[in-house]
């Protein structure tokens, strides 16, 4: 049976187990939407951005852990989708995005909404391509998700041309799919995991470093059957949070420069450090040649190109962060003596338990309201069973530090690369993913109006997101740091001029709430939170407030500025 390209992409489509598909229709993707309507088992959703068709497939693959997909047209379309690929890329997220592409015989010649988007985007990819041949369609779909959610994931972009489109072969469903050159490694080596259990044997002060890529292998309980069985302190990166229950005993709280007291005195005083997952970038190492300076390191992770990139390591471990947490328990229970590790590490752990006793995550009552103040609020009445997503900047920070995470893909933030905006359309495609759940997207006054429209998105699709917006009237974070290191000269961050966002949420359609007292959180929050419509949360909190603790760059982890 001869099917177009158009009708091979979204059959491919089908079979890959695509349900929702994020997407903005124009010239160069006609084909592809006149036959979605052959289609009702892939919902479309369609975007008022193409930013935003990104982030909000980046927020459904983080959710649910399964591959994101979005549609754009060519030119200013796929152009619009950079910042997207880059967060995702930054954070190792699985997604496969489609562009449209000016037929091949114009491809060069300057063509209409012509970009060559393979190159602009041949940085921020995992792998691109560009199809030539209607033939190789179904194939290269194929690779394009396996590429994605294999190894280490990550956005592959597939640009297709209309004449592609247009163009009619056989189907073929390709049962088997291997990749040249491509062939990640799963299984730790048995040698280097003997290795690296001879050095956690040794330890004394151990403390375990979880990133996003403990989440992305789904190894999250065996992380906290490792940590518990050699009584370990965990604390984790940004990425890492919900990686480890956040109420366990065990916990120290999030690491780096907006780190907790604890995790960062730990991590500066521990003798072993087992690290599973992480990138050891720069937000989390502080000064790289003061990070960790009593510790050997174990360092766990698929990409090789990551161990030993920053830091030195003892014992690298080039695989799956689940297999490998799994393999190391093994050796523990059949090769090693029995250890006392509760006796072992009683002293270290009363030490670390000084540490987060003496030096808590506070905030000071005033005159307004805290942010601090209203996410521990918004954390108690949600009992950590919401998935939050964060926009960036202060509020970001505020809700890593108060807002507990107590399982994993329920805290979805852009940490490699910082984009401001990803927070509303990634709520949307975690409400989505999971239409039941309540779904949070933590903003700043700022950062919600970078990409506001998808608020109409939600509104069209009857999503009850609620986007709490901590609105102190400042670009905070660019604030505190003219505050702290450039003599309070605070230039272009006062962004009082501002919407009324209660107008605004009404305006799209939306629920829109003002909390501007201790009244209103305790009246009006509990009630906002179970609207089943979206819900703009607009929060009059404290203008000034900053984000402590802080390691300022170029400083030691344990060079914190605490008030």
């Amino acid at each position: 049976m001869l099917r177009t390209g158009a009708g091979v992409l979204l059959e491919t489509l089908k079979r890959e187990g695509v349900e929702v598909l994020f997407g903005y229709p124009g010239g160069s993707v006609i084909d592809i939407y006149h036959e979605l309507s052959d289609h009702p088992e892939i919902r479309h959703i369609l975007v008022r951005h193409e930013q935003g068709a990104v982030h909000a497939a980046d927020g459904y693959a983080r959710a649910s852990g399964k591959v994101g997909v979005c549609l754009v047209t060519s030119g200013p379309g796929a152009t619009n989708t950079v910042t997207g690929i880059a967060t995702a890329y930054a954070d190792s997220i699985p997604l496969v995005v489609l562009t449209g592409q000016v037929p091949t015989a114009l491809i060069g010649n300057d063509a209409f909404q012509e970009v060559d988007i393979v190159g602009i985007t041949r940085q921020c990819t995992k792998h691109n391509f560009l199809v030539k041949d209607v033939a190789k369609l179904a194939r290269t779909i194929r690779e394009a998700f396996y590429l994605a959610r294999s190894g280490r994931p990550g956005p592959v972009l597939v640009d297709i041309p209309k004449d592609i489109q247009q163009a009619t072969c056989e189907f073929v469903w390709p049962e088997e799919v291997k990749i040249r050159n491509y062939c990640p490694t799963f299984t730790a080596n048995l040698n280097q995991l003997r290795r690296g259990m001879d050095v956690l044997m040794t330890s004394q002060r151990p403390v375990f470093v979880a990133g996003g890529g403990v989440i992305m292998a789904d190894g999250a309980e065996e992380l906290r059957r490792l940590a518990h069985r050699m009584h370990a302190p965990v604390t984790s990166t940004l990425m890492g949070l919900g990686a480890f229950p956040g109420d366990d005993p065990l916990w120290l709280g999030m690491l780096g420069m907006h780190g907790t007291f604890a995790a960062n005195k730990a991590v500066s005083e521990a003798d072993v450090i087992l690290a599973v997952g992480v990138r050891f970038d720069d937000r989390v190492t502080g000064k790289l040649s003061a990070f960790a300076p009593r510790a050997r390191i174990v360092h766990i992770d698929i990409d090789p190109t990551t161990l030993r990139k920053n830091v030195r390591v003892e014992v690298p471990l080039v695989a799956d962060c689940r297999d490998t947490l799994r393999g190391l328990a093994a050796i523990l229970d059949s090769g090693h003596a029995p250890k006392d590790w509760e006796k072992d590490h009683a002293d270290w752990i009363r030490q670390v338990r000084e540490w987060r006793d003496g030096q808590p995550l506070a905030w000071t009552p005033g005159d307004c309201l805290k942010p601090q103040q209203v996410l521990e609020e918004l954390d108690r009445l949600t009992g950590g069973e919401a998935i939050l997503t964060t926009e960036v900047g202060q509020n970001q920070m505020w809700a890593a530090q108060f807002c507990v995470c107590r399982k994993p893909r329920t805290f979805l933030t852009s940490g490699g690369l910082g984009t401001m905006g990803y927070g509303l359309p990634a709520a949307i495609g975690a409400q989505l993913a999971f239409p039941d759940r309540l779904v949070v997207d933590i903003a700043g006054d700022g950062s919600i109006q970078m990409n506001i429209q998808e608020l109409m998105t939600a509104v069209e699709q009857r999503l009850p997101v609620k986007v709490l917006v901590l609105n102190n009237g400042h670009l905070g974070m660019v604030r505190q740091w003219q505050e702290l290191f450039y003599n309070n000269n605070c230039v272009a961050t006062n962004m009082r001029w501002q919407p009324d966002f209660v107008k605004l949420a009404e305006a799209y359609g939306a629920e829109g709430v003002r909390i501007s007292t201790e009244q209103d959180l305790a009246d009006l929050l509990p009630a906002a939170l179970r609207s089943p419509r979206a819900t703009v949360i607009d929060v009059r909190v404290e203008p000034e407030e900053n984000v402590y603790p802080m390691v300022p760059t170029g400083a030691a982890l344990d060079e914190m500025l605490l008030v």
